[in-house]
């Protein structure tokens, strides 16, 4: 072992027990990722599986917490290819840059059944519905110890829109065990169809969404805030979200659990009880909401992607104003407006 390097000897050394004698495509970068490494399969369907080297302490211990290396996990990415593909795909290598630059310029990071809506096609140059990632433990690597503490290794699973939104109203785990049954590896193919809509998933997700409600307890939007309006409280939302949420708070609210947006610059959660609108003392960007039935069904009602103003009925005095979105593609360009 590279003493100088424990930690990215230790990935080297799970590689190796993985793929005994295979060399690597080794994809160099530099912020974050020193790199990314891509293995050619045939098994069980063709794909390559890239791991990245970054995410976790690949030196010296440089975090105070001695369980855990660095942020505590590695990406994987399983890509389908060809049989006779021999180069490695360069988009989902920067597609691992632009998330692992997320993770450090936000210190928000990931963990198995996270979930993130991409606002755009995962691949900037290819036609695909794939559009929204989940996020699970990699069914091969699992999590390893390292001298610098644990490192998971984390896949991330492409999906398309209506399975992202299945994953809200029941839970990623569910789903994910539904796709696995589909597609080996959980392997991201930019050809596929979404399975949403084969009746068995349809009928699953809607069963689970039932019986379980949704396992989905905070919603992260960057078109969402709230504010003052004279005696009354305006939440703001975007018209490609306000579906979203109205499905997640019927699969959490009925079942007397929280749901929370957070915003850009503030924050509302979602609870069930006598109808109560307000904010604590020491947190007045955070926005308290306890809805009775009626004012749950009066909100879901008007969070629709149509540009307007509405008063939900019951939910007084809370009004809704949902303006229009722009979804973009990696390169920034406006793909799509809803509204």
């Amino acid at each position: 072992m590279d003493p100088e390097a424990p930690g990215w000897a230790a990935i080297d050394a799970a590689l190796a027990r993985l793929y005994p004698g295979v060399a690597s495509r080794f994809a160099r970068g530099h912020d974050p990722l020193e790199g990314v490494a891509f293995f050619p399969r045939l098994e069980p369907i063709p794909h390559w599986h890239a791991i990245s080297y970054g995410m976790s302490e690949l030196y010296g211990k440089e975090t105070d917490d001695p369980e855990e290396s660095g942020w505590g996990f590695e990406f994987t990415f399983r890509i389908a290819r060809g049989p006779a593909e021999t180069e490695p795909p360069m988009w989902a290598a920067n597609f691992l840059q632009n998330l692992a630059r997320y993770v450090y310029q936000t210190g928000n990071w990931f963990e198995p059944n996270h979930h993130m809506d991409l606002n755009g096609p995962i691949a900037l140059d290819r036609d695909t519905l794939i559009r929204a990632v989940v996020f699970a433990e990699d069914p091969e690597l699992g999590t390893i110890a390292t001298a610098n503490g644990t490192v998971q290794f984390l896949q991330v699973v492409g999906i398309t829109l209506d399975e992202y939104e299945a994953t809200q109203a029941w839970s990623v785990r569910g789903f994910l065990e539904l796709l696995a049954r589909r597609i080996p590896l959980l392997v991201t193919d930019l050809d596929r169809a979404s399975v949403a809509d084969e009746p068995e998933v349809a009928e699953a997700v809607e069963e689970g969404r039932r019986v379980d409600g949704s396992a989905t307890a905070t919603l992260a939007l960057a078109e969402f805030g709230w504010r003052p309006d004279g005696d009354l409280v305006r939440l703001v939302l975007g018209a490609h979200v306000a579906p979203r949420v109205a499905q997640t708070l019927l699969g959490r609210l009925p079942f007397g659990r929280t749901l929370r947006l957070d915003g850009p610059e503030s924050s509302v959660e979602f609870s069930s009880g006598s109808f109560f609108v307000g904010t604590e003392e020491d947190a007045e960007d955070q926005l308290q909401v306890v809805l009775t039935g009626e004012a749950l069904d009066g909100l879901v009602a008007v969070l629709v992607p149509v540009v307007g103003v509405r008063a939900p009925a019951g939910a007084e005095p809370l009004v809704v104003e949902i303006v229009r979105s722009q979804i973009r593609d990696p390169g920034g360009n406006i793909v799509r407006t809803v509204g």
